[in-house]
């Protein structure tokens, strides 16, 4: 029994009288129709081999599409197709006969009686011997098609029978030697015509277009499914794992069994049992105070699978006998045993308005405890199939994926929050649009709603502006913070001056440093971005600021831009590898001069003191920066030339190593390895230092040596036990000083040729 009134909805619908198959044939006499061929003349009945190869001569190779191309590809359609302009359909009983065929066809396939199918000629074809199509799916050419109708002449052939499949099911149909045969189907129905063996296939095909719409049923109906809503959107749903509190469901998606495209997804074109599940659900809604809308799904399904033709264990063979263990996407998914669902996902990639008058895009993951379903996926045929085979640790698996229509629901009071969390654009549009009708109250009520989801969707650069634009409109500094929160500095370019000066003057500093200090956020300090913001936007958007009259939210950028180059400072100037460290410090060069372009005297004074309290590695910085300056834009550097010709002659300064003095100042961990290490570096004499030492003791040291950068090579002597780490100071330990003055003495002279008055100050 149905424990949530999602499932108990989902058996409900399921349990409805089938309201017709996916397919259905009919057969009338071949005299009623009189067909002539532009180049040909009339066409008798039976076609003959003779005539055949004249409709071959005037017809063309037949093309098929794929995504948005159309092709000519005899691996896939092998076949001869004639035009509707070549084309001309008559007799005196033709129109009589169309018209009971397409009322016979609208009630097998389950249309709603007040419907009104079309056959619009679509196009001749002629299969010879050999000719086939491929299995596919008929794209949907008008708005208001719903199916395909196939009308064949007879003949005689073997072969060429039209295989129609759909959820699971398959129906064959082989067309009448002396008859007209018409099949119609609908057209998301997988299909293929199988190879002709003898004589010809000739058939004419027609889209089938559906008029009128479908009248909403009686409310009985729909009375306990509407009890369903009620109870759905107001009980909180089980949480599967942990304990989290999920809260209400926004949304209910009840999941179609027919694939629609954008254009033919529309309330009066749904297929089959869809029409009578579809007006269902909307009549509940309605009687539950609720919205609906239709929609386009994506279903990914991950199950734990097998071949078909093998055991649990087979698979450690298989894995053994393939590189990858991958089968290809194309095999055929019944070919596998479907033991446990290990993982699905849902994602809404498009709607229609509440209205019915048009649709958007959107991208929206449904958690489990929102969505139900007559008819499982499982159940339907996948478009894509991918089975990994056992890897050793995982494995065994087959994702499956389907295209579905669903039924979305919400409640109207909650309408807001349910598209929002779909159309983060949207929703700050539709809360300008109130602000801007003197609804505030409305636009403030809405905005608080956002807030259990506003963080994991609304992160896009490009809405920024609106959201600044949302925020200085509500007057409610928490709900305004709320919807800045998600947006990181990086995005913040000059184009929002405007929007972030309008926002900072309607609420208090503290307020604007909050949503700044969240822009910076503590996850941001080591990316690359941060660094190309400072690079190319922090000065202009500072810029801008104080043009606007905000000085001060200038600053706050600005001094958190330089919170965080400090700490990229701090990081690098300590790190012991120069191999790593100067490159690393080198990029942050340009980013530290357009930060000294963007800021004010007060915090150039604490950036330009801070700086000079960093070691001499700041100077693999400070010199690049200098390079790359323009004085007359960036003052701050003039107090930075100066540092640095009093560190580089000092440099200068210092007394060469004596020739035999091999110690080396370093500080360990503490432990007795790192004490036995540092006498032995300290030593001016020891060059040398045999140490046995066990593996342990041999990592330990090794890994201090190598992340201090020390000139100092260690080797292991595997003899005796324990092994012997010998320990030898290189030459390095002395051109290291011969280099570093040799390039002080270089970066002195340049920085005296450019800027003789900061070097004279010296």
């Amino acid at each position: 029994m149905a424990k949530t009134a999602r499932e108990r909805l989902a058996r409900l619908l399921g349990d409805s009288e089938p309201a017709g198959s996916f397919s259905a044939q009919l057969l009338a006499p071949a005299h009623v129709l009189q067909l002539e061929v532009s180049g040909v003349g009339p066409v008798s009945l039976p076609v003959r081999a003779p005539l055949a190869k004249k409709l071959i001569a005037v017809a063309r190779p037949a093309m098929f599409g794929r995504g948005e191309e159309t092709l000519t590809d005899t691996n896939v359609r092998d076949t001869w197709e004639l035009t509707p302009d070549q084309i001309t359909l008559g007799g005196p009983g033709w129109t009589a006969l169309m018209n009971r065929a397409l009322e016979h066809f609208r009630d097998e396939l389950g249309l709603p009686q007040t419907s009104r199918l079309r056959a619009e000629p679509h196009s001749m074809l002629v299969y010879g011997k050999g000719q086939f199509f491929l299995p596919h799916q008929d794209s949907e050419k008008d708005d208001a098609m719903v199916g395909t109708l196939v009308a064949s002449l007879p003949s005689a052939h073997t072969g060429g029978e039209l295989v129609i499949d759909h959820a699971g099911e398959s129906t064959t149909y082989r067309a009448s030697k002396e008859e007209l045969t018409f099949v119609a189907f609908y057209a998301d129905c997988r299909h293929q015509v199988t190879p002709v063996r003898s004589g010809y296939r000739v058939t004419l095909t027609f889209n089938l277009l559906s008029g009128t719409e479908t009248p909403a049923p009686e409310a009985d109906p729909a009375t306990e499914l509407a009890h369903c809503l009620t109870e759905h959107f107001t009980t909180p749903p089980t949480p599967q794992y942990g304990s989290r509190d999920l809260g209400l469901p926004n949304r209910l998606v009840f999941l179609l069994d027919h694939e629609y495209t954008q254009r033919g997804l529309n309330w009066r074109r749904l297929k089959g049992a869809d029409a009578e599940r579809a007006a269902l659900v909307r009549a509940a809604a309605e009687q539950a105070g609720c919205e609906t809308v239709l929609a386009l799904a994506e279903v990914k399904e991950t199950w734990d699978a097998l071949p078909s033709d093998s055991d649990r264990w087979d698979d450690y063979n298989y894995y053994e006998d393939e590189d990858d263990g991958y089968r290809s996407p194309s095999e055929d998914p019944a070919d596998f045993q479907l033991t446990e669902l290990i993982d699905d996902e849902i994602t809404l990639g498009w709607w229609t308005s509440p209205d019915g008058t048009g649709g958007e895009p959107i991208s929206l993951h449904v958690p489990d405890y929102e969505v139900c379903a007559s008819t499982p996926s499982m159940a339907l045929a996948p478009y894509q199939s991918e089975y990994e085979g056992y890897m050793g640790n995982y494995g065994n698996t087959l994702d499956r994926w389907y295209r579905r229509a669903a039924v979305v629901v919400w409640p109207q009071d909650r309408a807001f929050a349910a598209r929002a969390q779909a159309g983060s654009q949207w929703a700050l549009h539709e809360l300008r649009d109130r602000i801007d009708a003197g609804d505030l109250e409305g636009a403030r009520a809405a905005a608080e709603s956002l807030a259990p989801f506003w963080k994991k969707t609304a992160s896009q650069a490009g809405l920024l502006g609106a959201a600044l634009d949302v925020a200085a409109g509500l007057g409610v500094a928490g709900t305004a913070a709320m919807l800045l929160e998600p947006f990181r500095v990086e995005t913040v370019t000059q184009e929002h001056a405007g929007g972030l000066a309008a926002a900072a003057g309607r609420y208090s500093e503290d307020w604007t440093r909050s949503v700044i200090d969240g822009w910076f956020g503590s996850g941001h300090h080591f990316g690359t971005d941060l660094s190309e913001w400072v690079d190319n936007r922090l000065p202009g958007l500072c810029g801008a600021l104080r043009t606007t009259g905000r000085p001060e939210v200038a600053r706050l950028l600005a001094a958190g831009a330089w919170r965080w180059m400090g700490g990229q400072l701090r990081l690098w100037t300590t790190t012991p590898r120069s191999e790593v460290r100067q490159p690393r410090l080198e990029m942050l060069s340009s980013p530290l001069v357009r930060l000294l372009e963007a800021v004010d005297d007060k915090l150039c004074d604490e950036i330009t003191g801070t700086l000079r309290e960093c070691g001499d590695n700041a100077l693999e910085c400070l010199m690049p920066a200098l390079r790359l300056a323009d004085v007359r834009r960036a003052v701050g550097l003039d107090t930075v030339a100066r540092d640095c010709a009093q560190r580089l002659g000092t440099i200068i300064a210092r007394p060469l190593r004596d020739e035999d003095d091999w110690s080396i100042e370093w500080t360990g961990c503490g432990c007795g390895l790192c004490d036995t290490l540092g006498t032995f570096l300290g030593s001016r004499s020891q060059r040398n230092f045999a140490w046995p030492l066990a593996t342990d003791g041999r990592r330990h040291v090794h890994t201090q040596i190598d992340s201090a950068a020390l000139p100092v090579r260690h080797q292991t002597r595997r003899q005796g036990r324990p092994y012997t780490l010998v320990l030898t100071k290189t030459d390095e330990l002395f051109t290291r000083a011969t280099n570093a003055r040799h390039k002080a003495v270089t970066d002195l002279a340049w920085l005296t040729s450019t800027r003789g008055d900061a070097s004279a100050r010296t």
